[in-house]
């Protein structure tokens, strides 16, 4: 490791977690003890872990003075259990499939593929802490950040299961050191929106090319870039732009996330570019368990109704001249339903989904053909929602 400051800041997002590589567990420390600038640097991404974890106030180190970033060390956040809703349809109602409501079921997973119990962190164990107790304990961040806080937590916790098996196959053609490396590239985008400098190499991508294929090259070199290092500066980088991310004043100050900013081709305010980063992180983090067996519970119902309202938002831009559908999505705040569709018509069925369905389908999840959901009125009409949610994946 070389002992300068660039090289310390590398590795203290890593240190931050207690993902040091063990070669660094005690060169980092060392240099901290020396070096006021890193020092500070270092305390301040463990102040962040801190509030991701739950921690309710200052750690004490193994030197014994609290919150000392020279010590070495990293506590793990320890949450409640959360409470597990079960999805029900409503009386009267065609019921298609059976969601999963907030709920995993062993030997069972979406769309009725095979899914492996338990294992590592299941549903009773750190993973379930780790996602279900970060409703309210994230001072500093504002009720539109947290979401993307607890995710980041949680896929925190996750990660933590993955040595040995980061070559596991998990999306598309990424295995899990992949998946955090495409994540790294996904955040960066509204990082740099928000003035956190990048921290992966720039990519050559020739002026006038399609956003779309621009993405997807933007990732193929953040990938090819991650393989080349080791999963831990992996996880480390990305947690690093995640702290960054969460300390921005745009994360702390309702206000100022109110402005609109460009993100991947969607101009949005910054808070539900905040609400989309928290999305595809919990996305990701579901795509990594179920790979490796590992039960990861969807995000808490406060959390979740963010996720859920910001994907109506964007559907009902998407279905403007649609026959009209009346979507309910159960388990948000009660008698909420949306008519997605024109304004110019009698409402032509009525959808009924499990929130974490839903978001399963909007992130490309789930087919429209086998999602859970209730259904009366025109079939062809309630088809159409559910295609084109399913159309809107970009994860």
């Amino acid at each position: 490791m070389t002992n300068d400051h660039d090289g310390v800041r590398e590795l203290l997002a890593a240190w931050a977690v207690g993902a040091l590589p063990p070669a660094d567990a005690r060169a980092v420390p060392l240099h901290l003890a020396d070096c006021e600038t890193c020092a500070a640097e270092a305390e301040r991404l463990r102040a962040t872990v801190r509030l991701l974890d739950g921690t309710p106030g200052p750690d004490t180190g193994a030197s014994g003075a609290p919150g000392d970033p020279r010590d070495g060390t990293a506590r793990a956040g320890q949450g409640r259990g959360g409470r597990e809703r079960a999805g029900e349809g409503r009386g009267g109602r065609e019921r298609v499939g059976e969601g999963r409501g907030g709920r995993e079921r062993v030997g069972e997973g979406r769309g009725g593929r095979e899914r492996a119990g338990g294992g590592l962190g299941g549903a009773d164990g750190v993973l379930a802490s780790a996602l279900r107790s970060r409703r309210a304990r994230t001072p500093g961040v504002a009720p539109h950040a947290a979401p993307y806080a607890a995710a980041v937590a949680g896929l925190q916790a996750l990660v933590r299961e993955l040595p040995g098996r980061w070559g596991t196959p998990v999306v598309h053609d990424w295995d899990a050191h992949a998946t955090v490396a495409h994540l790294v590239a996904a955040d960066e985008h509204l990082a740099v929106a928000l003035g956190v400098g990048a921290r992966l190499p720039a990519s050559r991508i020739p002026a006038g090319t399609p956003a779309a294929h621009a993405w997807e090259l933007r990732t193929a070199d953040a990938i090819a870039h991650e393989h080349a290092r080791t999963p831990e500066e992996t996880v480390a980088t990305w947690a690093a732009q995640a702290a960054d991310l969460l300390a921005t004043p745009e994360a702390r100050d309702a206000s100022l996330a109110a402005r609109a900013a460009t993100v991947m081709g969607l101009r949005l305010p910054v808070a539900d570019h905040f609400v989309i980063r928290a999305f595809e992180a919990w996305i990701h983090a579901d795509d990594i368990g179920r790979a490796l067996g590992i039960a990861v519970p969807p995000p808490p119902d406060e959390h979740l109704e963010q996720l859920v309202r910001l994907a109506v938002r964007i559907l009902g831009l998407a279905l403007h001249d649609a026959p009209p559908v009346l979507v309910e999505v159960t388990g948000t705040a009660p008698g909420t339903g949306w008519v997605l569709g024109s304004d110019a018509e009698p409402v032509a069925a009525e959808l009924t989904l499990d929130p974490v369905d839903f978001c399963l389908l909007v992130g490309g999840r789930y087919s429209p053909d086998e999602v859970p959901r209730g259904l009366t009125g025109d079939e062809r009409a309630a088809r159409n929602v559910l295609a084109t949610a399913a159309s809107l994946a970009w994860l």
